[in-house]
């Protein structure tokens, strides 16, 4: 066993493989760059050592300054963790040749595998099924229009050396098409540094299913069942799960025995994952396999009990895996919600920035968080947005669920915006709980996008109860301190308006010596609860369920989080609810005759010039956040004016790109 390794990464993924290693007895070094000199993966570590700039490429993409690090702290291993190296065959093979074991698969293995193109030839020799479509390099769009014509549109264009929804892209015709092989290969480049792309046939309606496996260096090779990943944006998984609702005994088998041959033929060791496509009537064809441990692993070791980080540095030490196929069993279920600093309101846009507080759920042996910020942390502009992992477990999907619904009613998280609300939402949709997934369920269910003010009629007289029981909490309170509130009587003060945009919804209140009446139009609430003023958690019993609201108070309105909803609201006595409906609306600024930038970026291509008339739905500009290309383009016919800015700028949220007539 090792006595010391180097983790080459960061964020949670660095945190957690520690975590791992620490309980092993082995000590552990961080890395880290200049934007990182404070980041919780630096504090856990034993040593820790800086590699240089913000910039991954100078940084943790650096080969030759993680070889040296490691030869600087005496670290015998590297765990890659995920991103960055991980699956990077040049890697492996420079810490082979400086005597330092690399706690993953060998390079050939990752060379194989990293390339779709070679991947999908060797599983086709090893009778894996595979999916129709062409594993030669597109050459131009001419190229890519025949080929896509030939397999039959609709067709996905795919980076060979891609990976989490980057140089991707679905089209469905000619035109989109062009412009997919185009986006596909600029962002593949940008992210892999190789452009090549391939074309394959879309599957309608698909889910995303993946087998975890394991190899040793001793030819045993086992699975561990499957994880569903089908709920996903931009072609990235957010919410996750094992085992499958979809899958039964007799098809995971089938897939298991495809992933272990597969894993065999390219002669693999380390944990990894073979990626499976599955049609509604349950054929699987493969997608890819990640060399790698997976961002949603801790699913599969909840329902397994089996520690995936310890098997793979048990692995690359030299020992066999620990379990057998005929001990495997799937006990349970997990699920896990990726939270990510971006913005769901705003097409998930990234939202870097200081995490002025972070409060996340509870541990408990149901809930884990693996998280690598705390509050106070910085989430940067240089790499992935995610924030933590909430996973939750239970005897039964359905009970998974419902602790992870209300966990993530109970994470805090302020000063950037997150896509917890949206996690809320999905967790709560009646289609998810049914297990009726598929890797187009986010376009399907919210074709209009997400929008966390939008509140839906299940969830209005519960916010309006809390509103208002909050709110007489508040006065009450301010009737005891001098000055500020002469008068107040709880007997004029049982009826209030809750206003949430246009909306009013009336609440009569009484309470009783634990229990509180909330009477919202023909809905009765009976709330019990031991909240005080100042808590940013409203926790209850309501109607005998447990509840969780976050609230902040704004002056005199109050924010209030719960179930994908994110509102701010107005409380006000039935008179002042009156008055209040005549009082003109605040009007925004007018700003349509400009584009502005989305989200934080680097401006990368403009499309236009002063002068140009341009159509509806023409592209004006490429902004490039996290690694993602994001297409700019006109909502309606327009004229332009003036370039507000020029490509290699950095943009702010709402910054002016270009103005026009």
């Amino acid at each position: 066993m090792f006595s010391k390794i180097l983790i080459a990464n960061r964020g949670e993924i660095a945190c957690r493989v520690m975590r791992t290693a620490k309980r092993l007895g082995i000590a552990t070094v961080a890395v880290y760059s200049e934007a990182d000199a404070d980041a919780l993966h630096v504090e856990l570590a034993d040593e820790s050592l800086c590699i240089g700039p913000a910039p991954s490429t100078e940084s943790y993409l650096s080969i030759e300054k993680i070889v040296q690090a490691c030869r600087q702290t005496g670290a015998e291993a590297v765990h890659p963790g995920y991103g960055f190296l991980s699956e990077n065959a040049e890697f492996a093979k420079a810490l082979d040749e400086a005597g330092i074991v690399f706690i993953g698969p060998p390079a050939d293995a990752m060379r194989t595998m990293g390339d779709k193109i070679a991947s999908k030839n060797l599983a086709k020799s090893a009778g894996v099924s595979a999916i129709p479509g062409s594993t030669e390099v597109i050459k131009d769009t001419k190229h890519a229009e025949e080929i896509a014509r030939k397999i039959g549109y609709p067709v996905m264009l795919k980076a060979s050396a891609g990976g989490g929804g980057k140089g991707m892209r679905l089209a469905r015709d000619e035109s989109s098409c062009r412009e997919g092989f185009e986006r596909a290969t600029s962002e593949a480049m940008s992210s892999f540094g190789d452009g090549r792309v391939f074309i394959e046939k879309f599957i309608e309606r698909p889910r995303h299913i993946e087998i975890q496996v394991l190899a040793d260096s001793h030819g045993n090779v086992v699975h561990l069942g499957e994880r569903e990943c089908s709920i996903q944006r931009r072609h990235q998984k957010i919410i996750e799960e094992s085992p499958s609702p979809f899958i039964d005994e007799e098809t995971r088998s089938a897939m298991g025995a495809q992933a272990v041959a597969l894993a065999k033929a390219v002669d693999y060791r380390s944990a990894g994952t073979v990626e499976f496509v599955v049609d509604p009537e349950r054929n699987f064809y493969f997608l890819e396999m990640n060399t790698r441990l997976q961002v949603e692993h801790p699913v599969t070791e909840w329902v397994t009990g089996l520690d995936l980080v310890e098997q793979m540095i048990r692995i690359a030490a030299g020992e066999q895996i620990s379990v057998r196929q005929d001990a495997v069993r799937l006990k349970g279920s997990a699920v896990e919600a990726r939270i990510y600093a971006e913005d769901p309101a705003r097409n998930f846009n990234p939202s870097p920035g200081r995490i002025t507080k972070y409060s996340p759920a509870d541990k408990s042996d149901f809930i884990r968080v693996d998280s690598g910020v705390f509050q106070g942390a910085e989430v940067s502009n240089f790499y992935d947005p995610m924030i933590a992992k909430l996973i939750a477990y239970g005897e039964t999907r359905a009970l998974a669920i419902e602790r992870l619904e209300l966990a993530l009613d109970r994470f805090i998280i302020r000063g950037v915006a997150s896509n917890l609300p949206f996690l809320s939402a999905i967790a709560a949709n009646p289609r998810y709980k049914e297990g009726a997934l598929s890797t187009d369920f986010i376009d399907q269910e919210y074709p209009e996008g997400f929008d966390p003010a939008d509140v839906p009629e299940s969830k209005r007289a519960l916010i309006a109860a809390v509103a208002s029981v909050v709110h007489e909490a508040y006065a009450e309170r301010a009737s005891l301190i001098s000055g500020q509130m002469p008068g107040f009587s709880r007997k004029i003060s049982n009826a209030w308006v809750v206003r949430i945009g246009d909306h009013a919804t009336e609440v009569n209140l009484r309470f009783g010596d634990s229990k509180i009446e909330a009477r919202c139009a023909n809905e009765v609430l009976n709330l019990e609860s031991r909240w005080r003023v100042g808590d940013p958690r409203f926790e209850a019993l309501v109607n005998g369920d447990s509840v969780c609201v976050q609230l902040e108070k704004r002056g005199v309105r109050y924010r209030l989080i719960h179930g994908g909803v994110d509102v701010n609201c107005h409380v006000l006595t039935p008179r002042a609810a009156e008055i209040f409906r005549h009082v003109p609306e605040r009007r925004d600024q007018d700003t349509s005759r400009y584009l502005l930038s989305p989200m934080p970026g680097l401006l990368v291509r403009l499309a236009v010039s002063p002068g140009d008339r341009v159509a509806e739905g023409q592209e004006l500009a490429v902004v490039e956040a996290m690694k993602m290309e994001n297409v700019l383009r006109a909502d309606q016919e327009q004229t332009v004016a003036a370039l507000l800015s020029k490509p290699g700028d950095s943009l702010a949220t709402d910054q002016p790109i270009i103005e026009f007539e």
